[in-house]
C-alpha cells in the first residue's frame, strides 16, 4: 500500500506543484463547487494510482487542484461509500493520501436526512460529534504506527478550533448554521421510520451514508477536520412524505451559492490562511 500512496503523491504532485495545506471533500449534491475554482486542475481518479471510481449519483470521481478565492485547495470531487461494494481501506485511502500529500487540514462535506425536529431541507449543520452503527471502523486490522495510534482518542476527531471558525465564519455571513451529531449507517436503503425514532432517542441529529470512515481515519492520521452536512430532506417519518435520491441532488444545487460562500470564508480566515502554502 505504501508503494502505491507513494506512486499517487509523485504523479499528483507533478501535475498541481506546490501542495496546499486544505483538502476538500464534496458529497452528493455539492460536486458543482469545484466549478468555482479559478487555475483549477483536473485529474481522474482513474488515473490516480489506488483511487477506486465513485458510484454514487453526483460524484464525479475527479480531484481538483486550484483557487478558491485566493486559497490553493485539492478538491476531492466525489467519495466512496460502504454500500458501493467498497472496503474501508478503499473508502479511506483517500485520506492517507491527501496526509501522505502533505495536507494538514481535511474539510468534509454531505448531504443527510434531518432527524432534530427543528431542521428543515436547506439547512446547514456544523457536525460536532459522531455515531457509529454500522459495525465497521477503518482502523480494524494491523495497525500502521508510522501513521497513528492502535486506540487513537477521538473526543476532539472534529476540530474544535474549526468549530469555532465556522461559526463566526457564518455569523459574519448571516447564514444559519446549525449544529449536532451525525449518525452514519450503511445504506444503500433509506433508513425506517423505526430506525429514525431509534437515532433520535440515542441523540443523533441528522443521518447519513459516509464521512464517518473518513473522519476516523483522518483522526488516526494527525489531520483536522471540519465536517458540514447539507439537510437534503427529512429522515423517514419525521415528515409523512416519502424520502428520494433526487431530492439530495436538488436541495444540493439549491444551496450551492451558500455552501459555496460558507466554505470560501471558512477556508480564507487567519487559522488556516497562515498555514502551509498558502501563507
Amino acid at each position: 500500500m505504501d508503494n502505491i500512496i507513494d506512486s499517487a503523491c509523485d504523479m499528483v504532485k507533478t501535475r498541481i506543484g506546490k501542495v496546499p495545506d486544505i483538502a476538500l471533500v464534496l458529497g452528493s449534491g455539492l460536486g458543482s463547487i469545484a466549478g468555482r475554482m479559478r487555475d483549477g486542475i483536473s485529474i481522474p481518479y482513474s488515473e490516480i494510482p489506488g483511487f477506486s471510481e465513485s458510484t454514487a449519483p453526483g460524484h464525479t470521481s475527479r480531484l481538483v487542484c486550484g483557487y478558491l478565492n485566493k486559497i490553493k485547495i485539492i478538491i476531492l470531487q466525489g467519495r466512496f461509500h460502504y454500500y458501493e461494494g467498497y472496503r474501508m481501506e478503499q473508502i479511506t485511502y483517500p485520506v492517507r493520501f491527501l496526509k501522505k500529500l502533505g495536507c494538514s487540514t481535511l474539510f468534509l462535506t454531505n448531504a443527510s436526512g434531518g432527524i432534530n425536529r427543528r431542521f428543515t431541507p436547506g439547512d446547514l449543520m456544523l457536525i460536532t460529534d459522531h455515531i457509529n452503527l454500522t459495525g465497521q471502523n477503518p482502523l480494524i486490522g494491523p495497525n500502521d504506527i508510522t501513521i497513528g495510534e492502535r486506540f487513537p482518542d477521538m473526543t476532539r476527531a472534529y476540530s474544535p478550533e474549526l468549530i469555532d471558525i465556522a461559526e463566526k465564519s457564518a455569523a459574519k455571513l448571516g447564514i444559519g448554521l446549525q449544529k449536532g451529531v451525525y449518525a452514519w449507517m450503511s445504506g444503500p436503503s433509506f433508513e425506517t421510520p423505526a430506525e429514525i425514532r431509534m437515532l433520535e432517542i440515542i441523540g443523533a441529529d441528522t443521518v447519513g451514508m459516509s464521512t464517518v470512515p473518513e473522519v476516523i481515519a483522518a483522526s488516526h492520521a494527525g489531520l483536522k477536520v471540519i465536517a458540514i452536512s447539507c439537510i437534503s430532506n427529512m429522515a423517514a417519518g419525521i415528515l409523512e412524505q416519502p424520502v428520494s435520491a433526487e431530492e439530495v441532488n436538488e436541495v444540493g444545487n439549491a444551496i450551492a451559492e451558500k455552501f459555496a460562500a460558507l466554505i470560501s470564508a471558512i477556508i480564507q480566515s487567519p487559522y488556516l490562511s497562515s498555514r502551509g502554502p498558502n501563507k
